[in-house]
């Protein structure tokens, strides 16, 4: 009977696969003898955890998206529910997407497994009542925002800053040059980054507008090269299709988002993780997203904060535009790229202020510290 220690581990996004490999390769450097089952993506599979469900079966955004959905993901979670009171794994860490993980939280507190939380729901920016939820459900939250520790100590739950992973997920600076060649662009031509997303819902409703922004922008750059970095989520087709008629001839890279937006003069840029990764490439960039009318009511309604990009919240300011439902047209989305196309004030101000976030964010070691704080929720390992 195999009596190693099994950690489960939930995750249901491309970035927060990647935070999670990242950890699972601490743990595994420390603790050899753990196991770990659950859900995620490819990244990691390649850390040899069992996926027992992909991530794709719960990555969706907003409340008309994910209405179809419902009972596939009630399914999902009921399954991992079953595989955790089968095999009682000493641990479980939850990544992100809370929706779905409180609810898999509620279950596993059920079953007495301790439950450590990566990547803190944005419960600061909207729906704060949750934090009540988070005291009863979660042993230890594990976050990457600075700023968050003291929100979640001052509510009474367990929390640690452990510094963003994201800060060594993304290449060392170099020059605009140096990325094209290495992703085998041309090196003398102005660049345009497009970043529309990696979910389906993303590339139908920003890529569009996107290409009719980057028209008008070819229009004024002769040889202006559009670069897309397709996420793993995404057929090529889906990206190529969208170009169709425009006169554009985009080119395609295999995901490399950042070194993508380090190639880049400038970067129109879906919200969400990418914008951080993107801004932590100190290139200019415009933010854009569009959700479904519904959605953005909702989330209107119980939005706490001046602005939805994590770039602008960690420099308490607009430092980047954000262009977001009405406000999200190709002219705008096109001026405001040629406000900080070429040098000068707009650019150097934002550019500033974009080397002012990165080092709020620290230095690495965030899956290392991570690991350290998971492992205290261990018993200790077994000596033969």
């Amino acid at each position: 009977m195999n009596s190693a220690p099994q950690i489960l581990v939930v995750t249901g996004e491309a970035s927060g696969d990647a935070h999670a490999a990242e950890l699972v390769a601490a743990l595994q450097a420390r603790r050899p003898d753990l196991r770990f089952f659950g859900m995620g993506g490819s990244k990691l599979a390649a850390r040899g955890v069992e996926i027992l469900y992909g991530a794709h079966e719960v990555s969706v955004m907003g409340i008309t998206e994910v209405l179809p959905k419902i009972p596939r993901i009630l399914q999902v979670l009921k399954g991992i529910a079953a595989a955790a009171a089968e095999r009682r794994p000493t641990c479980a860490i939850l990544v992100d997407i809370p929706d779905f993980n409180l609810r898999l939280a509620a279950k596993l507190k059920a079953l007495g497994v301790p439950v450590a939380y990566y990547v803190s729901p944005m419960i600061w920016a909207w729906r704060r009542g949750r934090v009540k939820t988070i005291r009863k459900l979660v042993d230890r939250m594990l976050c990457i925002l600075p700023f968050e520790e003291a929100f979640y100590r001052d509510s009474g739950v367990d929390a640690r800053y452990v510094g963003s992973p994201v800060v060594e997920q993304v290449p060392a600076p170099s020059s605009a040059a140096d990325f094209r060649q290495r992703l085998g662009l041309s090196v003398e031509a102005p660049t345009l980054a497009l970043l529309p997303g990696s979910r389906m819902s993303e590339i139908r409703r920003l890529l569009p507008d996107m290409v009719r922004a980057a028209k008008q922008l070819s229009a004024e750059r002769p040889g202006l090269q559009i670069v897309v970095p397709v996420a793993p989520t995404i057929a090529r087709e889906e990206i190529t299709s969208r170009f169709e008629g425009s006169g554009l001839s985009p080119q395609l890279i295999d995901g490399r988002a950042p070194e993508v937006v380090g190639a880049s003069d400038a970067a129109i840029v879906a919200s969400g993780t990418a914008v951080l990764e993107s801004g932590l490439m100190q290139r200019p960039l415009v933010v854009v997203y569009r959700v479904s009318f519904i959605t953005y009511l909702v989330g209107r309604l119980m939005l706490k904060v001046a602005h939805v990009s994590l770039v602008n919240l960690l420099a308490n300011r607009r430092l980047v535009p954000e262009l977001l439902q009405g406000d999200m047209t190709p002219e705008r989305i096109a001026s405001e790229v040629r406000r900080v196309w070429e040098p000068g004030p707009p650019r150097e101000e934002m550019l500033r202020g974009l080397e002012e976030v990165r080092g709020r964010l620290g230095g690495p070691g965030a899956a290392e510290r991570a690991a350290e704080a998971v492992l205290e929720l261990l018993p200790p390992a077994t000596k033969f």
